[in-house]
């Protein structure tokens, strides 16, 4: 009985050490599947070229400029989906995402974008006087407007947005998420955040700062 407690011991501390001691040349998981499960992939492993990452797109922002992948390219971003009318969660998201600005304000690395769920409405000047009234920083933060076939399907498909997994919705539901999606410089998911919760904003800020000390 004792001899077997001691191999039992020994095999549980073996798979500490060897979980402690797993090399990983990535800190933060990937998000590839709409449920958010996160994997860590090393540059190794045979998956790694295949990790989801999002697709071309082009929208236009606050200012009237048009916003592609380009804008992004190199850089780490952080994505949410609000409209300006809403008077539930996205006044709070949009407090939050002002968060980030304030601690990524002179850090060129790092961009916002929020998407309006319902462009129709939200057009470029309505977009001007919302950034005006929030006190958003044009090069840093970009509300985006566009056709709402081609948001909704960015969102739904690519960044798995949506009330519920947005990927298995239906391209006529209305489009109501409180995530914030964290995006590394090569255009892959690495975090989703509840954008509600002013908490959540340090959990993100750390993990921005990780991405800006990985090398990609």
């Amino acid at each position: 009985m004792i001899r077997l407690l001691k191999n039992n011991a020994f095999i549980v501390l073996m798979i500490f050490l060897g979980c402690k001691s797993k090399p990983t040349e990535s800190s933060l998981p990937f998000i590839n599947k709409p449920d958010f499960t996160p994997e860590w992939i090393n540059k190794s492993d045979a998956g790694y070229s295949s990790i989801h990452h999002i697709p071309a797109f082009s929208f236009t922002n606050q200012n009237g400029e048009t916003i592609t992948e380009k804008t992004v390219e190199g850089k780490i971003y952080v994505a949410d989906f609000i409209f300006t009318r809403c008077g539930s969660i996205c006044p709070k998201m949009t407090n939050n995402m002002g968060i980030l600005q304030s601690a990524f304000k002179n850090n060129k690395e790092v961009l916002l974008l929020s998407h309006s769920v319902t462009p129709d409405m939200d057009s470029v000047p309505v977009l001007k006087k919302y950034a005006e009234e929030k006190g958003i920083i044009s090069d840093k933060w970009h509300l985006l407007t566009g056709k709402e076939t081609e948001i909704y399907d960015l969102a739904k498909k690519q960044y798995f947005a949506g009330d519920t997994i947005g990927y298995y919705q239906t391209g006529n539901e209305f489009l109501h998420t409180e995530n914030f999606i964290l995006v590394d410089k090569l255009r892959r998911i690495r975090g989703v955040y509840n954008g509600t919760l002013p908490l959540e904003m340090e959990r993100l800020t750390d993990d921005i700062n990780t991405l800006l000390k990985e090398n990609q």
